[in-house]
C-alpha cells in the first residue's frame, strides 16, 4: 500500500496511491482520520483498515471517487521528530578517505544519528534556498522510515514492527555551513536545517517483501534488495543499493528508543548511500584527479531520486529573492 498526503484548497488530506490515482481513505472508511498523523497513532488497527480499503479498490470491489484536484506534500508533512542515521559504510569510508583520514572503528561498534529540523520537511516541488546555501549546496541520497507505534527501550529484534512504511528522503545540506558549525563538535545545524525532502509516498512493508534480503554478518533487522539512484538535471550522479546497509533500521531504532519514547509519527533516515552525494563525489574524483571538475546544486537544477518499490522523488531547486547571509556576519 502506498500512502500519500495531499492537500485540497486549504485542508491537508490522506490518501491511498493506487494505479496512479489517488483516492481519500476517510471517504471510504469514516473510521479512518483524514490526516497522517492521527492515522499513525492508531498502529495496526488503522493500518488494517487501510489495508482493506485499499485491497478492495485495486479489486475493484468497492467504487470509490478519485482525487482530481490536489497539491501533493510530503507523505509525513508533520513528523514528530526527524532523525537521520548513518548507516552506510561505504559513504562514511570513502568521505574520511578523501579528507585523508582512515576509517573510525566506532562506526563499526554502534549506530549513530544526529536530530535535523522536523519542521523544514517537505515533498516534491520546489526547494527555497538562501544565498548562503549555495556555497555548495548538496544533495544526499537516502531511505526513510516513519513510526506508528510508541515505544522505550525496544531491542532490535523487535523493532522493525514499529515501522508503519518506507520513503525516500533527500538530506539537503549547505556543505560550507555544516563544515564551518561542526568545527565547534556541536554536530550539523545551519547546514542541514532548511529543508528535508521525503516522499513521494509512505510505502508500507508488505510491499516491499519480494526484495527482503539477510542483514549484513553480526546485525539484526530486516534489510531489503533496493536499488537507489540520483539523476540531477537528466544525467546519473549515484548508484546504490539500500542492501548495503551496515547498520539495519531495527538497530537504529533500539539506539533512539534507548531511555527515550520513539513516537508515532516520528521519521528516521538511513544516512547517505555510498557514492550518494556531491560531498563524497568530488572528493573521489579530486582524489584520482586533481583536475576533476567539482559539482554543487545551483538555482534551476532538477534533482529526481528513485529506488526500487518506493518511486520517484522530484526536485526543483529555487533561489531566494534576498542577498541576506550569515557567513558574512561572521566576527573577524
Amino acid at each position: 500500500m502506498k500512502l500519500v498526503s495531499y492537500k485540497t484548497e486549504d485542508r491537508e488530506h490522506l490518501g491511498v496511491f493506487i494505479k496512479g490515482h489517488i483516492y481519500n481513505l476517510n471517504s471510504c472508511d469514516k473510521l479512518l482520520p483524514d490526516n497522517m498523523n492521527e492515522f499513525l497513532w492508531g498502529g495496526d488497527e488503522l493500518m488494517e483498515r487501510a489495508q482493506k480499503v485499499n485491497a478492495a479498490i485495486t479489486s475493484g470491489k468497492m467504487e470509490a471517487k478519485e482525487e482530481l484536484f490536489f497539491e501533493m506534500l510530503a507523505p509525513v508533512p508533520h513528523p514528530t521528530s526527524c532523525r537521520d542515521g548513518y548507516a552506510f559504510r561505504q559513504h562514511v569510508e570513502s568521505a574520511r578517505r578523501n579528507r585523508g583520514v582512515g576509517m573510525i572503528a566506532e562506526f563499526d561498534q554502534y549506530p549513530i544519528f544526529y536530530f535535523t529540523n522536523h519542521n523544514a520537511i517537505q515533498g516534491i516541488g520546489e526547494i527555497e534556498c538562501m544565498p548562503d546555501h549555495f556555497e555548495k549546496l548538496d544533495f544526499e541520497l537516502e531511505v526513510a522510515v516513519v513510526l506508528n507505534k510508541k515505544a522505550r527501550n525496544v531491542k532490535a529484534a523487535d523493532a522493525d514492527s514499529l515501522i508503519a512504511g518506507y520513503m525516500i528522503m533527500n538530506d539537503m545540506s549547505a556543505r560550507t555551513l555544516q563544515m564551518e558549525e561542526m568545527l565547534l563538535n556541536l554536530g550539523p545545524a545551519k547546514g542541514k536545517d532548511f529543508s528535508t525532502v521525503i516522499g513521494p509516498w509512505l510505502v508500507t512493508p508488505d510491499e516491499l517483501e519480494k526484495y527482503k534480503v539477510a542483514p549484513k554478518a553480526g546485525h539484526t533487522g530486516n534489510a531489503y534488495n533496493l536499488e537507489m539512484k540520483c539523476v540531477v538535471n537528466g544525467k546519473q550522479v549515484s548508484q546504490g543499493n539500500m542492501a548495503d546497509m551496515d547498520w539495519t533500521f531495527a538497530e537504529i531504532i533500539e539506539r533512539c528508543a534507548y531511555g527515550c519514547d520513539v513516537l508515532p509519527g516520528d521519521v528516521i533516515g538511513s544516512g547517505t548511500v555510498g557514492t550518494g552525494c556531491f560531498l563524497e563525489l568530488n572528493g573521489t574524483g579530486l582524489l584520482n584527479d586533481p583536475n576533476y571538475q567539482t559539482q554543487w546544486l545551483q538555482p534551476g537544477d532538477l534533482v529526481e531520486m528513485e529506488v526500487t518499490g518506493l518511486g520517484m522523488l522530484g526536485n526543483v531547486i529555487e533561489k531566494a529573492d534576498t542577498d541576506f547571509s550569515i557567513l558574512k556576519l561572521k566576527k573577524k
